[in-house]
Formats: C-alpha cells, sequence, structure tokens
C-alpha cells in the first residue's frame, strides 16, 4: 500500500476506508450504500486518493480524476477536460482538483460557495476539503506555496478564519468544522469547532510529519513513526493501538482511523 483514505457519513455514522496498492489498484471497505467503495472496473494507474462523506476520487498518473458513489450534487462528475491534476480532495458534497499551474478547479455543491475558488488564487501545493453531508455546509482549503493558507466556502464554526499570523505551513487538514495546519517547526495549529476538543493540540506536542482531521477527531503521526490522537474518542478512533509505530501515513473518518505501515520485508 501506498496511501489510505478515510471517509463516512456524519450524520447516520457510517464509515469506509480505501487503499492505494503498489500497482497503482484502488482496494475498499466499509460502508457501501453509494457505492463509495465499488471500484471502477479496471481502474488502474492511481498515484492518489479522496474520500468523502459517501463519495471516492483517485488521480492516475495521467493528470486526469475518476470518481464514484454518490453523485446527487455532481461532486464525482468530472468537469469536461480536465487535466494536468496533481492532487485532489474530496468535501461533504463537492470535490476539488490542484493543477499543476498551482490553480484549483472545484465541482459538486455550492450552497456555501465551496466551489467558488477565491478570484487570483494561484500558487497552491496542497488541498483540503470538508463539510456536513447532513446539513449540506462545505468548505475548502488551499495551502499556498509561501506557506499561508486560504480558505473559502460555509465557516459556521470558524474554519475557514485562519489564524492570524499562520506561516510556515507545510501541511493542511480539514473535515467536519475543524481545520489543522502541520508547520514547518513540526507542531500543530488547530482551529474551528472544538466542542470534542479536536482542535485542542495536545500541549508539547512537536516532531510531527503528518495530520488528518476527522469529524471530530484529530490525528498527528510523528516523524519517530507512531501516532498521536485527540478530540472525540466514541468509538475509539483516538486510542491509538498500543505498540504501533513505523507507521508511515495516516487517515481519519467519520468515527474512525487508519494508519499505514510499510510491508515487512
Amino acid at each position: 500500500m501506498t496511501a489510505i483514505a478515510a471517509g463516512g457519513d456524519s450524520f447516520s455514522g457510517y464509515g469506509y476506508s480505501l487503499a492505494l496498492k503498489n500497482d497503482g489498484t484502488v482496494v475498499g471497505w466499509g460502508n457501501n450504500s453509494y457505492g463509495q467503495i465499488t471500484i471502477p472496473s479496471g481502474l488502474s494507474g492511481v498515484t492518489a486518493i479522496a474520500a468523502g462523506f459517501n463519495h471516492s476520487l483517485a488521480l492516475k498518473s495521467d493528470g486526469t480524476v475518476v470518481g464514484w458513489g454518490y453523485n446527487s450534487y455532481g461532486q464525482i462528475t468530472i468537469p469536461s477536460g480536465l487535466s494536468g491534476v496533481t492532487a485532489i480532495a474530496a468535501g461533504g458534497y463537492h470535490s476539488l482538483a490542484l493543477k499543476s499551474d498551482g490553480t484549483v478547479v472545484g465541482w459538486g455543491y455550492n450552497s456555501y460557495g465551496q466551489i467558488t475558488i477565491p478570484s487570483g488564487l494561484s500558487g497552491v501545493t496542497a488541498l483540503a476539503a470538508g463539510g456536513d453531508n447532513a446539513t449540506g455546509y462545505g468548505h475548502s482549503l488551499a495551502l499556498k506555496s509561501g506557506g499561508t493558507v486560504v480558505g473559502w466556502g460555509n465557516n459556521s464554526y470558524g474554519q475557514i478564519t485562519i489564524p492570524s499570523g499562520l506561516s510556515g505551513v507545510t501541511a493542511i487538514a480539514t473535515r467536519w468544522g475543524h481545520s489543522l495546519a502541520l508547520k514547518s517547526d513540526g507542531t500543530v495549529v488547530g482551529w474551528g469547532s472544538n466542542n470534542s476538543g479536536q482542535t485542542t493540540v495536545p500541549a508539547g506536542l512537536n516532531g510531527v510529519a503528518a495530520i488528518a482531521a476527522g469529524n471530530g477527531h484529530s490525528l498527528a503521526l510523528k516523524s519517530d513513526g507512531t501516532v498521536v490522537g485527540w478530540g472525540s474518542n466514541s468509538s475509539g478512533q483516538t486510542t491509538v493501538p498500543a505498540g504501533l509505530n513505523g507507521v508511515a501515513a495516516i487517515a481519519a473518518g467519520n468515527a474512525h482511523s487508519l494508519a499505514l505501515k510499510p510491508k515487512a520485508p
């Protein structure tokens, strides 16, 4: 496996998972109410995956995107001619693509402007998409090459109100109503909804190499290959398995968490 993604429906509590294999194919498991883990026949050459609440995306090596699962708002209807894509993100009812020229394309539900890309947005290096599919809320984040973050869409919980002075960011994550940023010094900043403590970063947390945001919980992968979780633990999603180490990637869904470990030699 080379990548993992976790999705789920915040309203019903359903969750699902995706994994990208070394051979460029995708495997899915968990809830399949909308076909979100029914991988399209013949899908191959995949380099990245993304999981929304009930829809899934795959980025292919030729820079094109494939979508499957729930499509009531056109979130898996890829814009005609979309190519040159280098990264993808799946929100509640919307999808985002980052192009090689640093610009962003969005499609799907737009009730809160979550796919209305801010005028002049460029120099983007990473994307994150969130939203609550019980209400249709949706929001988007972009990380710029200078280490700053831009947000647009629904802001009911302050999830796109970027903390003043935030800079030196190397990675971003968002889900339902909260957002996370990983800084170049290995520390994490959180903002937005904190009803379950998901933006209250554990004191002294440092040496972080990757982050993930679930519906009410947060995860951090440390450079030593261990994982830290905080926020809601209603389903044990932040209770990291004892002895877990050697982790290469993490993902956070509705109420579950995933860790990718390299295959033993």
